[in-house]
């Protein structure tokens, strides 16, 4: 298996004709700063999708960084605004929480 890192949100997109599952898989990760005591904190959205070309399993990556109030409901809003983006590129294509790379990795050994 490949692992493709894309920094680019839209290159990541470009490539989802490759994929071979209509699931777009994420996961949430709070970046810690214990310095900053604002009530603001930053996460990291993972976005992951298997894709193949002849007989190789591709794994395509990429995170964006965005900031949210603590114990607001904003990873919601995300999600849905990420799903919109993922709809104008094609209707079928489903977000969904789970970590595919950890999964992939455990049953390929």
């Amino acid at each position: 298996m490949i692992v493709i890192f894309i920094d680019d949100i839209e290159n990541f997109l470009s490539f989802l004709d490759k994929r071979i599952m209509d699931q777009v898989f994420y996961e949430f990760k709070e970046i810690k700063d214990e310095t900053d005591l604002s009530k603001e904190i930053k996460i990291k959205i993972v976005l992951h999708y298997l894709a193949k070309i002849g007989d190789t399993l591709i794994l395509y990556e990429t995170s964006q960084k965005i900031s949210k109030v603590i114990d607001s409901n904003s990873d919601v809003d995300v999600i849905n605004t990420l799903q919109n983006i993922f709809d104008k590129a094609d209707t079928s294509l489903k977000l969904v929480k789970g970590k595919i790379r950890e999964i992939f990795l455990s049953y390929s050994q």
